[in-house]
């Protein structure tokens, strides 16, 4: 099915831009991503064709029918929203961001299976992304079905020695008291959703081995607060080095966590490479 997006968007960059681990690159052009019981492989057929020019309309070809479309991957993928009209919110003065901005021009924040993000997220500390999706894969072949993330009820047996067998590390005891938490209903992960951005935040702490960046991950990622901007290692030397030690995104309000997008795309794909 052919589907024209008039808005930014960029596979390429969604997929490395570290908020989804299991968005798999399958050639140039097309790109599969996997959500909850749903995949969909889709090619660019305006980067194909060699004519795709910044701010030009983006035509897509994907392998789903148009009801999952609509229902599924049009929300997933945040296409209600015109994120060519965020960018221009930034200020002339805001250099580095502007320069962030215009490399990372096609990312848009996903709207992710929450207990997916929950684990993803709770495994990621202190470890590169490879090694995340690493991780997760392995997750997956254990208890997934049919090559989909396993719900919380299909990892409430999974042992230590199981989940130390997928790389989680020190993580291990967190994956087992957040997988308990969830599958006994003692936090209900989609009632959350009724929670102000602070509550939610605060709520999310609540699971053993979440902070603040882990915390405003899932709440960005998961539940799509687009105002939380996790601050990891690579965010925190951007706000020392380009920033003075102050924290740029509280001024973007509800945009903040898109803006933290655009500068972690650009500190490890443009500027760590230039680096190297």
């Amino acid at each position: 099915m052919k589907i024209t997006i008039e808005d930014d968007f960029d596979l390429y960059k969604i997929t490395y831009s570290g908020q989804c681990f299991r968005a798999q690159q399958l050639s140039d052009d097309t790109f599969r991503f996997i959500t909850r019981e749903h995949s969909v492989e889709i090619a660019d057929e305006t980067l194909r064709s060699g004519k795709k020019k910044r701010d030009s309309a983006t035509e897509l070809d994907v392998s789903c029918n148009a009801k999952e479309w609509e229902e599924i991957w049009h929300p997933y993928f945040d296409l209600d929203t015109s994120y060519a009209a965020i960018r221009k919110r930034i200020p002339k003065d805001d250099r580095y961001l502007s320069k962030a901005a215009d490399a990372g021009a096609g990312i848009r924040i996903l709207n992710q299976d929450r207990f997916e993000m929950l684990i993803s997220f709770i495994i990621s500390q202190r470890k590169s992304i490879p090694a995340i999706k690493s991780s997760v894969e392995k997750l997956v072949g254990l208890y997934g079905k049919n090559g989909f993330f396993p719900k919380p009820e299909d990892m409430t047996k999974a042992t230590e020695e199981e989940l130390s067998s997928c790389g989680i590390g020190y993580r291990v005891p967190y994956i087992i008291s957040a997988v308990r938490t969830v599958a006994s209903g003692q936090i209900d992960l989609d009632a959350l959703d009724e929670l102000s951005d602070d509550e939610l935040f605060e709520k999310l702490k609540t699971f053993s081995g979440v902070g603040d960046k882990v915390a405003n991950c899932v709440a960005l990622f998961a539940y799509h607060r687009t105002g939380r901007a996790p601050v990891d290692t690579w965010i925190a030397k951007v706000i020392e080095e380009e920033y003075g030690g102050i924290n740029p995104f509280p001024a973007y309000g509800n945009v903040a966590g898109i803006m933290q997008q655009y500068i972690f795309y650009y500190a490890q794909n443009v500027t760590r490479k230039k680096s190297q």
